[in-house]
């Protein structure tokens, strides 16, 4: 007979940023930190509570894989559907699609279904579809993580083409290097909240400032704790 009791839990909150027109803008931060709920708030998948996100061009997503591909499907009916997704006519997707199998290096594979790509092959064909579309935004989740280190290089390269044609690009990343090679700026957000927005060298040091004072201490023992584990690590 007891009332249960409802813990408010915000995901994001208090976050205000702009990003400039052919800027690739960065976003770093722990598990669990709001990145992937931002974007999708971004690419409109997501409504925010409270607020607004404006947004001037056209936006293609690459997200988790799998998002907008049907496993029975073959590689090049997938280009057609993920294109649909994308806004694409289908006269458009024809023009296209030549260029996007090109691309993805998978002529060989591309009237095979999904279901039997690997996950590098799924990547190769959405990150192919998505850059096809011409977006004046593109927002990248993660996912070239996934792709060897050859088509991770063409990624970059297209990344740069789009800088020079004057698109803008949000990319999430839990890979620093890349964050630092690719951003002109970054948001690094901390458990839902806006820690620092800023040049995106100064701010993954920040980032990895507070990442090593939290690791620290969580290890920081006493003589005491440390004798106790110690021992339960040689009993265990």
């Amino acid at each position: 007979g007891q009332k249960l009791k409802k813990e408010e839990f915000w995901g994001l909150k208090n976050i205000s940023f702009n990003i400039k027109k052919g800027e690739t803008f960065g976003i770093i931060g722990s598990n669990g930190s709001g990145k992937t709920s931002l974007l999708r708030i971004l690419a409109g998948i997501l409504a925010p509570t409270s607020g607004q996100v404006i947004i001037n061009g056209k936006v293609s997503t690459l997200f988790e894989l799998g998002t907008g591909f049907h496993p029975e499907l073959s590689g090049r009916e997938n280009i057609y559907l993920n294109g649909s997704i994308l806004g694409l006519t289908k006269k458009e997707i024809d023009l296209k699609v030549n260029k996007i199998i090109e691309f993805s290096e998978l002529d060989k594979f591309i009237d095979t279904p999904i279901k039997h790509y690997s996950s590098g092959m799924q990547v190769r064909l959405a990150f192919s579809v998505a850059i096809n579309v011409n977006p004046e935004v593109l927002l990248v989740d993660e996912v070239l993580a996934v792709g060897d280190a050859e088509f991770q290089r063409k990624s970059f390269s297209v990344f740069q083409d789009f800088k020079r044609r004057g698109s803008t690009i949000v990319i999430v990343s839990h890979d620093l290097d890349t964050i630092k090679s690719v951003c002109d700026r970054v948001l690094f957000l901390n458990k839902g909240k806006q820690f620092k927005v800023g040049e995106a060298q100064e701010v993954v040091n920040e980032y990895q400032k507070l990442v090593s004072k939290e690791e620290g201490s969580h290890t920081n023992f006493s003589k005491d704790e440390l004798d106790k584990n110690t021992l339960l690590l040689l009993f265990l």
